[in-house]
């Protein structure tokens, strides 16, 4: 079981590993131009997009879960429709945003802070990546598809080429074109088409799963569509739970000052390095859960989940003595500016505790996705969001500043884990009984 655990985990690793190198290596690029505003436009940037992009990572984690499930009843016609109907979304949702793109456009910037400078950039940054929305949003559908057929290494490679290429891209925009935030959007734009051409030939030639063999008629089975959507509303619900968590950690970081701001913004490239290297695991979970969950196998399905959080245990104490131990030569990795450098030493050490504290959370995330146990993500989230995340702050913003924020984000991603463990009797194993 755990040769079948890390065939699954060491390619998704290895392909989620190079998701957050290349956001060091934009936050770098940023970081050696001389000024924060830079860091600042695209964090904001960032947040923009992830609460857009995260709002359709629905599509990833039911295609997954229902995928998976099909390849456990060894239903394969079911599997290519799942693809369908779930790639049919994605292209509908971004085409969606590049028409929605002006008023999203004008929202986003009335929500977050920020200095005028700093607002501009990101608008800058906005106005060329949101037309990689069609992209993105496929790949999540298509990548959720590969792991419920258990394969890992298709997305691995996609994922490689992608992040290498978005590098390369972003690298020749800033140095050799004289380009700044602008030119770290249009790299990711280009690289993106180049991802999702590739994984619907990998489709195709490996898996001989050609969309275009699926009928419309069958693609837009209403009864079949309208299971596939319940289950993704609760995640979809789950998710914006997530976004709020961030974008608000963002805002308030930016409404305190561009420091602050820049400062958060380096120190969350340490959380989520974490969440990418321990989604390996997730998606395996998400994988192996699945088909033992499709096939009736429950002694399955518990070892598993048990060998996942030994696994996830050992990575989260390795995490956290690195991050102990060495965030300050991160951070200085990360940027030149002494006076960012300085600013963030009072703050590392909350970096530390995300790891031990979190790691729950992402296993029971790919366990509980695999089930389809779409009701429990999604009552865990909104309990460690309302009842820990939210409070956590409001008590300590006054006496502790940033620190109140990052208390916050500690008590979120540890309720997370917590309440899920509470839940996971009755919205998994119950079901199999």
């Amino acid at each position: 079981m755990n040769r079948k655990i890390l065939d699954l985990a060491i390619p998704n690793i290895v392909s989620n590993i190079t998701v957050p190198l290349l956001g060091l290596v934009d936050m770098t690029l940023m970081g050696h131009l001389g000024s924060a505003v830079y860091i600042g436009a695209i964090s904001l940037g960032g947040v923009i997009f992830n609460f857009l992009y995260w709002m359709f990572a629905f599509l990833r984690m039911g295609t997954s879960g229902f995928t998976a499930q099909a390849t456990g009843r060894k239903d394969r016609k079911e599997s290519e429709l799942i693809l369908g109907r779930s790639f049919a979304l994605a292209l509908f949702f971004g085409v969606l945003l590049i028409i929605l793109q002006v008023p999203i456009e004008w929202v986003s910037f009335r929500i977050l802070g920020g200095s005028e400078e700093v607002k501009q950039l990101a608008s800058q940054y906005f106005y060329i990546r949101i037309w990689a929305a069609p992209a993105t949003i496929g790949l999540y559908s298509l990548n959720g598809w590969f792991i419920g057929m258990q394969n890992a290494k298709v997305p691995m490679t996609v994922a490689i080429i992608i992040n290498v290429a978005n590098i390369i891209f972003s690298v020749l925009f800033v140095f050799a074109l004289g380009m700044k935030s602008d030119g770290v959007a249009l790299g990711t734009v280009l690289s993106q088409y180049m991802g999702l051409f590739l994984s619907l030939w990998f489709a195709r030639k490996k898996f001989d799963a050609p969309l275009s063999r699926l009928s419309k008629k069958q693609i837009l089975d209403i009864k079949a569509l309208r299971i596939f959507m319940l289950v993704n509303s609760d995640i979809f619900i789950r998710t914006l739970c997530i976004i709020g968590v961030f974008t608000f950690f963002t805002s308030k970081s930016a409404g305190m000052n561009n420091t602050v701001l820049a400062v958060n913004s380096l120190l969350l490239q340490f959380f989520m390095f974490f969440s990418f290297f321990m989604d390996g695991f997730a998606y395996a979970g998400e994988a192996l859960a699945g088909k033992y969950f499709g096939a009736g196998s429950r002694a399955k399905l518990k070892k598993v989940s048990q060998l996942l959080f030994l696994w996830g245990t050992s990575l989260a104490i390795v995490f956290s003595l690195i991050y102990l131990f060495a965030g300050n030569q991160i951070v200085a990795l990360l940027t030149d500016q002494v006076s960012l450098r300085e600013a963030a030493k009072p703050f590392i050490w909350w970096t530390a505790l995300v790891p031990i504290s979190g790691f729950a959370a992402f296993i029971w995330d790919g366990i509980y996705i695999g089930a389809t146990a779409s009701k429990g993500m999604r009552n865990s989230m909104l309990a460690a969001t309302f009842l820990l995340f939210v409070p956590g702050f409001l008590l300590f913003k006054d006496s502790l500043g940033n620190d109140a924020l990052w208390l916050a984000m500690i008590l979120f991603v540890f309720g997370r884990g917590l309440f899920q463990t509470i839940l996971a009797k009755r919205a998994i194993f119950n079901r199999m009984a």
